[in-house]
């Protein structure tokens, strides 16, 4: 018979680990393989391939934290290994993509705010992680985060690149444009702004149709203009981030 320890559930064999407990670790390095990739593509010049991996690693890093609540398998080295993979995927991915398609021609000069963005990243992470993701100490849980998350600045920063793939600038036409836009987006992540958790998003029942029908349209535009809806998307979230600090300073007063 299995040792059964006291209170505990039965252990077949010492040190062993379910598989399922492995499994957000899994997930996590899975996203990790994608950042990686994507920047191999950068550099290729393949750049459509190279901002659809770093979308799927983002959806990857929504996954393995989910997955790791449900299945109550977080870990510390969970938590480190899922900010690691972050910084690469958000921190250097976005940034080398950038630079390939904006900013290669300037050479040092664009190559400065590529570092700045992966900077602003590294340090955005290495604070979530010595606050264990709170936002705000007088706040619930996960209500908030403190400046913009490293997935969302990601996106951000790629704005660039979805408004050139899209057709609305050419490639390399506005560095100045896209170095001051990245250093914009690197002051958010770092920044003190308290910006909205998924989790703290809820949706009025009587939405619930509107939601739906957008939902519908969202997916129509994936195939048919993903890159203005991935613009579309940032802006959204900007003027999310906005109404959110509108609304503190209103309720301070």
């Amino acid at each position: 018979m299995p040792e059964t320890p006291p209170g505990g559930q039965p252990r077949s064999e010492a040190g062993a680990v379910s598989i399922l407990m492995l499994l957000p670790n899994m997930v996590t390095l899975i996203g990790m393989s994608l950042g990686l990739t994507a920047i191999r593509f950068a550099i290729e010049g393949r750049f459509t391939t190279a901002v659809f991996l770093i979308i799927l690693s983002a959806l990857a890093d929504g996954l393995d934290g989910l997955l790791a609540r449900r299945l109550k398998a977080e870990s510390p080295m969970g938590a480190q290994l899922d900010s690691l993979s972050d910084f690469l995927c958000f921190g250097v991915a976005p940034a080398i993509l950038v630079y390939q398609v904006h900013l290669s021609h300037t050479g040092g000069f664009g190559w400065i705010f590529a570092l700045l963005f992966a900077a602003a990243a590294c340090l955005r992470l290495a604070r979530f992680n010595v606050t264990s993701g709170q936002a705000d100490e007088s706040a619930p849980a996960k209500r908030y985060f403190v400046g913009v998350p490293a997935p969302a600045g990601a996106l951000l920063g790629l704005m660039p690149v979805f408004l050139t793939l899209s057709g609305t600038f050419s490639a390399g036409s506005i560095p100045v444009a896209v170095c001051i836009w990245l250093t914009i987006v690197g002051g958010l992540m770092i920044s003190r702004l308290k910006t909205p958790s998924p989790k703290a998003l809820k949706v009025p029942r009587s939405l619930t149709a509107v939601i739906l029908f957008a939902t519908v349209i969202v997916i129509g535009l994936s195939f048919t203009h993903p890159w203005f809806l991935l613009a579309g998307v940032n802006v959204g979230y900007l003027m999310m981030v906005a109404y959110g600090q509108i609304r503190d300073r209103s309720t301070k007063r």
